[in-house]
């Protein structure tokens, strides 16, 4: 069955909580997943949420700051050990080539799965599938770091009653479709355009044009919100967002599912995150994201 779906693996900012892992989401995108951000600990939080390295097919790493990226090496090898019998691309900023490396080479083990390494290096397209674009745009922190994209191309939803009005029925449906016309009858009299979903990955980033373009008209935003919004200045110094800078995003860009994670230690009561999300005036779905939280990427409207 066809899920799509994100699987919040760790949700804490800079070091680990009690209640808090390193970094680590899971997009499940009907056959496949793609990882991103794995922080230390990630290799075991998929173990407590049910993911396999099998259920992999993508590991994008917005930036090498340890809190999302020390996961790397522990699962590249149980990528390795389970002997996942497909290939799997890695995409990461082509300037942390070296810090890729080292965590892949961390420890020996014996390599029996292909992992292609495809960096990014500008803004723009790096795969392109039958189910989906997936694009990376520079993002604004101390370190080089891209934010993602995932866009599903649009499709066609056909139209009952025009169907019937122009006496369309059975397999004739399947030829329009495959046609684009038939007896004299254009696809588009008898259906209309199904917009493609849209899920966005945003993390540590100040306010920048990155940040606005990943987020158009997203279905599923995951952005992270460091910091409240009485710390900005902190925030901005650090490379970071607040919880009202990342919710004003989502409402500007027209977000159907807010996800605020990438929570500092500092603060010890996560509702006070959804409260400023709502004060900065984003009225569509929220999720303060907690490890181990399944977040469903809405239905198409």
């Amino acid at each position: 069955m066809s899920v799509r779906e994100l699987v919040v693996l760790g949700t804490a900012s800079q070091v680990p909580t009690r209640h808090r892992n390193h970094n680590g989401y899971l997009l499940r995108w009907d056959g496949e997943g793609i990882l991103f951000d794995p922080g230390e600990g990630t290799q075991r939080q998929m173990l407590r949420a049910g993911v396999a390295a099998h259920d992999l097919n993508r590991i994008c790493v917005t930036h090498f700051h340890g809190d999302h990226s020390l996961g790397l090496a522990g699962v590249i090898q149980r990528i390795n050990l389970d002997r996942v019998p497909h290939e799997i691309t890695a995409h990461y900023p082509r300037s942390g080539q070296r810090f890729f490396e080292r965590l892949r080479y961390a420890t020996a083990y014996r390599e029996t799965v292909a992992l292609t390494e495809v960096p990014v290096a500008a803004d723009g397209p790096l795969a392109v599938t039958p189910a989906y674009t997936l694009d990376a745009r520079r993002l604004s922190h101390p370190v080089e770091s891209y934010g993602y994209r995932l866009t599903e191309p649009d499709g066609r939803r056909m139209l009952p009653e025009r169907l019937a009005a122009h006496g369309i029925t059975g397999p004739d449906v399947g030829r329009i479709q495959r046609d684009g016309s038939l007896g004299g009858v254009a696809l588009d009299e008898v259906s209309e355009v199904r917009r493609g979903q849209r899920f966005a990955f945003v993390m540590d980033t100040r306010l920048c044009e990155g940040v606005h373009a990943l987020a158009e008209d997203s279905d599923l935003l995951v952005i992270e919100s460091t910091f409240l919004d009485e710390d900005e200045t902190l925030a901005t110094d650090h490379g970071h967002l607040t919880a009202g800078q990342a919710a004003r995003v989502a409402r500007d860009a027209g977000v159907r599912h807010l996800v605020l994670t990438h929570f500092s230690q500092r603060y010890s009561d996560p509702e006070e995150f959804e409260r400023q999300a709502r004060a900065a005036g984003y009225a569509g779905e929220l999720t303060v994201a907690r490890d181990l939280t399944r977040v469903p990427v809405p239905k198409r409207r």
